[in-house]
């Protein structure tokens, strides 16, 4: 299972959602804070930060691999990889 915590209006979480789509590739979206980093869930906030260590997103985790990473361009071609 894929897990995305994004944000709506987050330009690099809306690639990732692009790309997802684009794939085919069923996923969890979470929205702990909006882009300009206004907390909109504390328990999703919370997990973002126990699993990564930042308050970044996007931020995907792949539980199948037992992947976790940042960065929208790293996302993109993660996917891309090992999901096209």
């Amino acid at each position: 299972m894929l897990e995305l915590y994004q944000a709506e209006g987050c330009r690099y979480s809306a690639k990732v959602r692009e790309t997802l789509t684009d794939l085919g590739v069923s996923y969890v979206a979470h929205n702990p804070r909006s882009a300009a980093g206004e907390t909109r869930n504390e328990q999703t906030h919370n997990h973002l930060r126990t699993l990564g260590g930042e308050d970044q997103i996007p931020f995907l985790v792949d539980h199948q691999r037992g992947v976790t990473m940042y960065e929208f361009d790293d996302i993109v071609a993660y996917l891309e990889e090992h999901y096209a």
